[in-house]
């Protein structure tokens, strides 16, 4: 869900519509279009004519499409719930939300690529169950499907799991599922180094210019680990913002970490060239 319709909290992002182009169809596919189409046009009594192992067996392509049907421009709340309850007429909530648990693996990732498109919130603590399947591709799909969902639960179970899930992949799903009070809260008390790391970086990745002055104060402050204060230089070139030009610069010029200082002058640089080119 789009960050600035959820409850927990708002957000400075500009929205960012789903891009418009061609998505791969099949047969499966272009009908969950058609029926998509219908029912978020208020048709209220629309059903889609699949079963739930078509949608499973096609799920990167169907989830696709109700991915960018719920991300068109005024769709909202009201049209992520007519979707979940055409899913329900259709006789298909509940199946897909039991293939969380299937014993096939693919069907498992593909179940959760699904339930996170269709904005199913119900499947947000199966899906963090499976931040702990054995199976790669699961924990994968897992951690993308609970970025796009979003909210608190989704969040505190992404941060839960921040030991399991490769740093940058967190900070992705982190920049995507959480509003700017989950990320305040986060800088504010990070439960490890690690959960700083990752919340510094999902920062840059929302590219809220709220942030830079927080980012280089991290930078800047040699009580956080290096790790950190490096990640906070990547995330203020990330951001892009020219008012982190003069901290960064003095960053690199006068810290004695050489390892905080290299940091601070690639960004810096990265600024700069940012900064000409406008």
């Amino acid at each position: 869900m789009d960050p600035s319709l959820r409850s927990n909290g708002s957000n400075t992002r500009p929205a960012i519509s789903a891009p418009n182009r061609a998505v791969g169809r099949s047969k499966v596919a272009g009908r969950v279009d058609r029926v998509l189409n219908t029912a978020l046009a208020g048709e209220r009594a629309a059903v889609l004519n699949a079963t739930a192992a078509e949608l499973l067996g096609d799920s990167q392509p169907v989830a696709r499409l109700i991915e960018i049907a719920l991300g068109r421009p005024g769709v909202g709340v009201i049209g992520h719930w007519m979707v979940q309850e055409l899913f329900r007429r259709s006789n298909l909530y509940d199946e897909l939300m039991n293939a969380l648990v299937s014993s096939n693996p693919a069907t498992r990732a593909a179940a959760a690529r699904l339930c996170a498109a269709a904005r199913m919130t119900d499947s947000v603590l199966w899906i963090g169950d499976l931040l702990d399947d054995p199976k790669p591709p699961v924990r994968e799909a897992a951690v993308r499907s609970l970025g796009q969902l979003g909210g608190r639960r989704a969040v505190e179970l992404l941060m839960a799991s921040s030991e399991r899930i490769p740093v940058y992949r967190l900070a992705i799903a982190l920049a995507r599922a959480a509003s700017d009070v989950d990320i305040e809260a986060l800088m504010r008390q990070p439960a490890s180094e690690r959960a700083a790391v990752v919340t510094v970086l999902a920062c840059g990745l929302r590219r809220d210019v709220l942030r830079v002055s927080p980012l280089l104060g991290i930078a800047h402050d040699r009580r956080w680990p290096k790790r950190v204060r490096v990640a906070a230089c990547k995330a203020l070139a990330t951001i892009g913002d020219r008012a982190g030009v003069g901290g960064l610069s003095r960053l690199a010029e006068s810290d004695p970490d050489p390892v905080v200082k290299t940091a601070a002058d690639r960004a810096h640089r990265r600024l700069v060239r940012r900064a000409v080119a406008k």
